[in-house]
């Protein structure tokens, strides 16, 4: 059994990491000399600060949320949906299975610039973000439900459960664990194909758009912050998603 870790412990084990890489990113920004290729810590902290003060950021940064939002909760439905449907109906799997594979071995990119083309811009972010939940999802739940124990699947034929309470009770909980553990996960590439979208096609006001102008004005303490933007948002995403799903299963088991 792995022992656990006290609060404290994990506290101090984050900051000595900060501080760690931290120190390498430093003593990398002395040795390149120039602030446009590698700028300072304290530099891209202090820019930070100064964006968190003005009403943009928290209109892009708000704007960005949105957006993902909107996204996975379209790819986590989308992703159920169709488990359920090519776990249970064999027409459904031979057609729709193969395609999904084949959106998740796409680079997001091509996809990006494809609904550009048929959707309007604004649109594209949360698009981008449930194509690459879709597949995380409906991949995990349709192999929790070809692996559902068919000892209780028996059970239930033999007791007459009706579709619904035999989904209720066996397959919900059957999958429950898995389709958490994807959500988590899928919150991460949402994050990253929707913020690349923006980047690509530019939608205002958004922290892709910020990414853009910081990267074509060669304001390379602007782009450091925006990136570490991105990256706590999702760290803090996923973390919060994880924590809610595994406190819910702890108070069900209680």
């Amino acid at each position: 059994m792995i022992p656990s870790i006290s609060p404290g412990r994990k506290f101090l084990r984050v900051v000595s990491a900060l501080l760690f890489w931290g120190l390498v990113w430093q003593l990398a920004s002395f040795g390149v000399g120039n602030e446009l290729v590698l700028p300072q810590p304290l530099s891209v902290v202090r820019r930070l600060a100064e964006l968190m003060i003005t009403w943009p950021f928290w209109l892009s940064a708000g704007q960005s949320l949105l957006n993902v939002f909107a996204g996975f909760i379209v790819g986590v439905s989308a992703g159920t949906l169709l488990a359920f449907l090519t776990a249970f109906v064999g027409a459904a799997e031979i057609l729709l299975a193969p395609a999904i594979r084949v959106v998740r071995a796409t680079p997001v990119a091509s996809f990006i610039i494809l609904a550009l083309l048929w959707l309007g811009k604004a649109r594209v972010p949360a698009f981008s973000a449930a194509l690459m939940v879709t597949p995380v999802v409906w991949q995990a739940v349709f192999a929790a439900l070809r692996d559902t124990d068919k000892n209780l699947l028996e059970m239930a034929r033999i007791f007459g459960f009706g579709r619904l309470k035999t989904l209720k009770l066996i397959y919900i909980p059957s999958i429950r664990t898995q389709w958490s553990a994807a959500c988590a996960t899928s919150m991460g590439l949402a994050w990253k194909s929707g913020v690349a979208a923006e980047v690509i096609c530019q939608v205002r006001p958004t922290i892709g758009e910020a990414l853009f102008s910081a990267k074509i004005y060669l304001e390379t303490p602007d782009l450091f912050a925006w990136t570490a933007v991105v990256i706590c948002l999702s760290m803090l995403l996923e973390n919060v998603l994880a924590r809610l799903f595994v406190g819910k299963r702890g108070r069900r088991q209680g």
